[in-house]
């Protein structure tokens, strides 16, 4: 895989997903793309950034997903774009920096659809990262200093949130193994097994593209 190489991990809530991406790019010599998106979309579309932050990855059913791309293909000068809520001009800002990212430079982004977004870029590799589910709690217990029933509440809500958010701007459906390159369990690698298992893959892939 010649150019740019781009890894998205999408990832269950608890999985370490954010932690593997950033010992990925780490260890890749690159950047990881999570919140840093949202400053990056809100610096090129000019939009508030405390806009990209209140919105970032929730869903919204108040306007018609083709419509939104449709309006996406047509330009931001329409009038469709000017009456756009603004969720939509949320992510289709994001949609844009996840592309001009992928043109840009090699790089690890997590969530946002950036595997979808990135669908047409060859040099994409797409990972999604599940867990089992007292591990998830676990590690959320110890990240957000809170009880069990309340990690478990957490990894319920984002999840679906998370699910939510994809499900409606992608063609796809969140954590379908057969929508992405790798999927794994991050309770059965731990971080560094993650890490190597995702290198070990982009190797694959590259020497099976190249054949």
């Amino acid at each position: 895989m010649g150019g740019n190489l781009v890894v998205t991990i999408g990832r269950q809530c608890g999985s370490m997903g954010r932690l593997i991406g950033e010992k990925l790019a780490e260890d890749m010599g690159v950047k990881c793309y999570d919140n840093e998106l949202l400053t990056e979309a809100a610096k090129n579309s000019g939009l508030c950034k405390e806009l990209f932050q209140t919105h970032d990855e929730k869903p919204t059913n108040s306007f018609l997903y083709s419509l939104v791309m449709d309006t996406y293909s047509l330009g931001y000068n329409t009038s469709a774009y000017m009456d756009m809520p603004i969720n939509h001009k949320i992510f289709l800002a994001q949609f844009d920096t996840i592309k001009k990212l992928a043109t840009e430079e090699s790089c690890v982004i997590i969530g946002r659809c950036a595997d979808y977004a990135l669908a047409d870029f060859p040099n994409t590799v797409t990972v999604f990262i599940t867990g089992n589910e007292d591990a998830k709690i676990r590690h959320l217990m110890e990240v957000h200093h809170v009880n069990e029933a309340k990690a478990r509440d957490i990894m319920i809500k984002t999840d679906k949130k998370r699910s939510s958010y994809y499900n409606y701007y992608s063609s796809k459906k969140w954590g379908d193994a057969k929508g992405y390159d790798l999927c794994f369990n991050s309770s059965l690698t731990g971080i560094d097994g993650a890490v190597k298992l995702i290198k070990e893959f982009i190797k694959i892939k590259a020497e099976s593209a190249s054949k």
